[in-house]
């Protein structure tokens, strides 16, 4: 598998990544979703960190992080990586370039710009996303999408005992 962990000082180090097929699995189940901001329900609404969000719920468990309201703009007036950091805190850090199916990664929109925009590898060329005015959709990782990723994650998988919370 694609995909080896590369050490994150907030990610716990023996962390197991979850199975790419129940993650694939998750993110088609979301498709036809509408976009809407700052929702993460399926088949009524959901952003790109809603998607992730519900599929984290459907994969893992119980969100651990909890998630302040955000503007429209967030990603176009600061200069820390918020998406990154807070992915780092509780998934599994890896090589954007080693990233495989079932990995999320992380988008900059534009050049010298934070990463903005979650995605997650369904193939060797696919991801699903949720889009303004399209909502999640599976469709091919274009080199124009590849060249965005600035990173990589892994879900984990859940501990043992923990009972996965259903979307």
């Amino acid at each position: 598998m694609r995909g080896a962990a590369v050490a994150s000082p907030h990610a716990a180090s023996d962390a197991r990544p979850a199975d790419p097929r129940s993650v694939i699995a998750a993110a088609r189940g979301w498709l036809g979703t509408p976009y809407h901001d700052q929702a993460s329900v399926k088949g009524v609404g959901c952003d790109c960190l809603g998607l992730a969000r519900g599929i984290w719920r459907e994969v893992v468990g119980s969100e651990t992080l909890p998630v302040p309201p955000y503007s429209r703009d967030w990603g176009e007036i600061g200069s820390r990586e918020v998406l990154a950091e807070n992915a780092g805190r509780v998934m599994i850090r890896i090589d954007p370039a080693e990233a495989g199916p079932g990995a999320v990664v992380l988008f900059r929109m534009r050049a010298g710009a934070i990463v903005k925009h979650v995605g997650i590898l369904t193939g060797e060329g696919t991801f699903v996303h949720s889009y303004e005015r399209l909502g999640v959709i599976e469709e091919p990782l274009t080199i124009a999408w590849r060249r965005r990723i600035a990173f990589a994650f892994l879900f984990p998988r859940p501990a043992p005992g923990l009972h996965k919370k259903k979307t």
